[in-house]
């Protein structure tokens, strides 16, 4: 008898899932794609985006049926998961399942701030995190012409810990000459006490060096309580409040709906076991930035496509098998590797392996052109892949 296997999100994580299953199973088994739009990004493309090196048509991701041959694509806004029915509930009907992987990333929550919606409805707050955003944030930069930007994290977790500072050093070389002659000044907040705290003390602290050796402030343990727009003031829990003329920020991320409807994890990001993915329920896997992954020293895995991607491979083969098929098991290594873009055309890379004990191994490599390179083959090589 013929399987349906459903995929929720059509990011790294649920587009590279939905392939390899479709190498690995018979051509009766159904596999089912949904997405609300099919129309996405790479995270690395934003940051470029926002610097003006990329226009937001020359890196969307549209994947179609001639990029995934043998994949049903299903366009739908999923509203609830029935765990115990096996059934995910979309505007478009009820899709059943015999396993069902979840890959519904993360959802930006600006109302998770007092005062930041307003702020960015008001145009003195931007953020990076869509494509629509990063250009009209670039454009907020280029029209700048004195004052202080501040580059805010807004709450934690949050996609690739080190976008905020690889922003600041993008917006940096943005400005040219008003950022070099002091005209505009940038800061940078964060609630952590170093930048990419996961990755260790060692590279925080690198990174806090290249922060300061560009002239960009770092501003650790500074969690945001509210953002007053008509003040242009940042207030901190500590009491502390800092001015700003134009807030780059990184807006609180919550899990999306969908994946709390499921039930598997007390504040919606679902845990799963870092090797296989699975979740405590046999027949579901969640991957990417839907999950929380816990490593050997206490702290969640890095959200990151980088990651969402080695993933896909392990739960597709445990899928497989889950199904019954003779394939070979696969365990998620906790290898990976970030960029963090200096401005200039260069990049450093923080690569290293996160499932280490006691704690993760990561090497912070000073910027180079080569790491920039390497960033932009990644890029190609994913837009070549599903823009077909």
């Amino acid at each position: 008898m013929s399987k349906t296997i459903v995929i929720l999100g059509a990011g790294v994580g649920g587009l590279a899932t939905a392939d390899t299953l479709r190498q690995l199973l018979p051509p009766g088994d159904r596999i089912v794609l949904v997405d609300n739009s099919f129309d996405g990004t790479l995270g690395l493309s934003l940051l470029w985006v926002l610097r003006g090196w990329r226009r937001p048509e020359e890196v969307r991701v549209r994947a179609t049926a001639a990029s995934l041959p043998g994949v049903d694509l299903v366009t739908a806004t999923v509203d609830r998961i029935d765990i115990p029915g096996q059934g995910v509930h979309t505007d478009r009907g009820v899709i059943g399942y015999d396993a069902l992987v979840i890959a519904l990333g993360a959802t930006l929550n600006a109302g998770g701030v007092p005062g930041l919606a307003d702020a960015l409805d008001a145009g003195v707050a931007g953020q990076f995190y869509t494509l629509d955003g990063a250009a009209e944030l670039h454009a907020k930069v280029e029209a700048l012409g004195c004052g202080r930007i501040a580059v805010l994290v807004a709450g934690v977790p949050f996609k690739c810990p080190a976008a905020p500072f690889e922003a600041a050093f993008l917006i940096a070389a943005q400005l040219g000459d008003r950022f070099a002659d002091g005209t505009v000044l940038i800061d940078t907040f964060t609630p952590d006490p170093l930048p990419m705290p996961v990755a260790g003390p060692q590279v925080g602290e690198a990174l806090v060096a290249m922060l300061k050796d560009r002239g960009i402030g770092f501003h650790p343990r500074k969690a945001i309580t509210r953002i007053d727009s008509a003040e242009t003031t940042l207030h901190f829990d500590d009491g502390t409040s800092e001015p700003f003329d134009l807030l780059a920020v990184v807006p609180p991320h919550v899990p999306s709906a969908a994946a709390r409807s499921t039930g598997l994890g007390e504040a919606g990001w679902i845990p799963v076991d870092p090797h296989t993915l699975s979740t405590t329920v046999d027949s579901v896997w969640a991957i990417g930035d839907a999950t929380v992954l816990t490593l050997a020293n206490g702290k969640p895995l890095p959200k990151a496509a980088v990651f969402a991607e080695a993933q896909a491979g392990v739960v597709a083969h445990g899928v497989a098998r889950y199904l019954g098929y003779d394939v070979p098991e696969r365990l998620f290594t906790g290898e990976g590797a970030c960029y963090v873009e200096t401005g200039d055309r260069q990049a450093a890379k923080g690569a290293g392996n996160f499932l280490s004990s006691p704690a993760p191994s990561v090497t912070l490599y000073p910027p180079s052109r080569e790491f920039h390179e390497e960033k932009v083959a990644q890029e190609r090589a994913w837009l070549d892949r599903w823009n077909t």
